[in-house]
């Protein structure tokens, strides 16, 4: 991964870190769940990431509302409500004196099952919650270099299928772009729908800029991703036009700027997709949405602290 949006570098404090599962923090090499567990048997789960700035998840209710949203569509009780959810959270991160510099990675299963079977009335007990901070950040490359895309084969489905919108622990069409792109030597997937045009990356959302105009896709079959609400966000506060729409890979590879987004790096150029040269690094309006989005950050986590004075 070395030029992933994800890449970051090692830290040697997540050798030691406490890891929730279901109530209790487990050292790094205890945390454990069973091979009968939904998750590991049939990714039958909801996820949530979350970046950590000054003790705090930001945008975490966000986060919550997807994560519970996600987990109703698919008839799964978390077993915990989101008070209780919010204090495992919190306990977690001071359990691991984490402030800064972190990342934290939330999965809900359905629970450990009876024999390893798709039916979820085969499921027994509760819910399976872990909670996965670390020391983690990307590195500053990723803001500054961008990355190189590759448009895939495999599509992103419509929602009878498997609703793009549930950010569930199968992931395996994702993961499918994201190997065929690594083999073409790029970092990053850049998916299109079943008509054709560009929905998102395998793990990111992907935006344009064409004649000072922010574009990205209809939002109908990519993730309801957070960072991808926020940056069209702070577009409308700057007063800098940002639209949802359907548009082709022949308006991408003639495209002043582009760039992606997601929870772990925020906002990051793209410098060539598919052999065309977009932009050598980073461009004005990236540059310009990177620092909007950290202030929006900022603002997230002051009402937050706000709220828990």
């Amino acid at each position: 991964m070395a030029n992933s949006i994800h890449e970051f570098n090692d830290d040697e404090r997540n050798e030691n870190i406490l890891i929730y599962v279901n109530g209790e923090l487990k050292p790094r090499k205890e945390a454990v769940v069973s091979v009968f567990d939904s998750g590991f048997v049939l990714g039958d789960g909801v996820w949530e990431g979350m970046r950590i700035h000054d003790g705090h998840p930001a945008f975490l209710d966000q986060h919550l509302d997807r994560l519970y949203e996600g987990a109703k569509a698919i008839a799964m009780n978390v077993g915990l409500d989101r008070n209780a959810l919010t204090e495992a959270i919190y306990s977690t991160l001071s359990a691991n004196d984490m402030r800064d510099g972190a990342h934290m990675r939330l999965m809900v299963t359905r629970g450990v099952k009876r024999t390893p079977y798709q039916d979820p009335r085969a499921t027994i007990g509760s819910a399976t919650i872990v909670i996965i901070p670390e020391f983690k950040t990307p590195r500053p490359e990723v803001h500054h270099k961008g990355l190189k895309l590759f448009t895939v084969h495999v599509r992103r489905g419509a929602p009878d299928v498997q609703d793009p919108k549930l950010n569930s622990h199968s992931k395996l069409n994702c993961i499918t772009a994201c190997i065929q792109a690594t083999e073409a030597g790029a970092d990053e997937a850049l998916m299109l729908d079943p008509h054709g045009f560009v929905a998102t990356c395998n793990s990111t959302h992907f935006f344009i800029v064409r004649k000072g105009e922010v574009w990205t896709s209809s939002g109908d079959y990519c993730l309801s991703g957070i960072t991808r609400a926020n940056v069209l966000k702070v577009c409308r506060e700057a007063g800098i036009p940002a639209y949802e729409k359907n548009f082709s890979l022949t308006e991408v590879y003639s495209a002043e700027e582009a760039f992606v987004t997601g929870t772990f790096a925020g906002v990051a150029p793209v410098h060539t997709i598919d052999g065309r040269v977009i932009r050598d690094g980073r461009g004005p309006m990236v540059e310009k949405l990177q620092l909007l989005y950290q202030d929006l950050v900022k603002r997230d986590i002051s009402q937050r602290g706000e709220a828990n004075t």
